[in-house]
């Protein structure tokens, strides 16, 4: 018999997909607090697998683990995209490519303000 150990948050539906393959599974639901932890963790690797492929499926899984935290921190889909719409009309988006290289200013004599 093998064994494989994820301890790692996984969609809804994957316990079943294991087991409609004839396998077996222990799952656990998470507390709050843990949960938390463990969207965080999933963050990082489905970032970690975007800049692995570049593809879109790594982005919908960002998408998807993005849309969970901002859930699970008692955020609407439309208050975070509420929030990027209002930062985008502030500060910009991304569209021009710009790179910032450095900022200087001159200082008084007594010196940084």
């Amino acid at each position: 018999m093998s064994v494989i150990t994820y301890n790692k948050l996984v969609r809804d539906k994957i316990p079943e997909i294991i087991e409609a393959s004839g396998k077996n599974c222990i799952v656990e639901t998470l507390s709050e607090e843990r949960y938390l932890d463990m969207l965080d963790a999933k963050l990082d690797e489905e970032l970690a697998e975007y800049h692995k492929d570049q593809n879109v499926e790594e982005l919908a899984d960002l998408m998807e683990v993005l849309l969970a935290a901002a859930k699970a921190r008692g955020y609407s889909r439309e208050e975070l995209e509420a929030v990027r719409i209002e930062k985008a009309e502030k500060r910009g988006a991304f569209d021009k490519r710009i790179l910032l290289k450095e900022v200087s200013s001159e200082t008084s004599k007594g010196g940084p303000q």
